[in-house]
């Protein structure tokens, strides 16, 4: 018997990081049917307040969540769910993410990413590996190499 994985990620704002990680890994955010939505509100299972508008559409208030382009209405597939939780992080990962450059120039993705909000924590190295340590706009710890 096979397994899927979904990670969730804790998140002050799930949007706005489901938004920076699709840019990040070239993915997509998971569209929210409306009409679904609506009908939830309507038939009492939900209220307004557990929704929001993000980018002009209605949306699920404490969650977004991401997959490869390819996987976008497929199931099983990969994917990512931010959800909402009222507390910042305070403390370092007990998971990060490694991002696999896959032969792209390392320094040029650090100042694209610290141009989207991203943090350069430190530069780390292991026999003839070397990486980046950095964090998302909401301090979760990432590395590239």
């Amino acid at each position: 018997m096979g397994h899927t994985l979904q990670i969730a990620v804790d998140a002050k704002d799930p949007h706005a990081q489901a938004d920076w990680w699709a840019e990040t890994l070239g993915w997509s955010v998971e569209p929210t049917d409306e009409a679904f939505v609506r009908r939830m509100v309507a038939e009492g299972h939900a209220s307004a307040s557990d929704t929001t508008e993000h980018h002009g559409r209605l949306v699920w208030r404490k969650g977004a969540a991401i997959c490869p382009t390819e996987q976008l209405g497929l199931t099983p597939r990969q994917r990512v769910l931010f959800q909402a939780v009222p507390e910042a992080k305070t403390v370092k990962n007990r998971v990060h993410w490694d991002l696999n450059l896959e032969g792209g120039d390392k320094d040029a993705l650090r100042a694209a990413l610290e141009s989207r909000g991203a943090t350069f924590l430190y530069q780390a190295s292991e026999g003839p590996f070397a990486w980046y340590t950095m964090a998302d706009p909401e301090g979760n710890e990432f590395c590239f190499g």
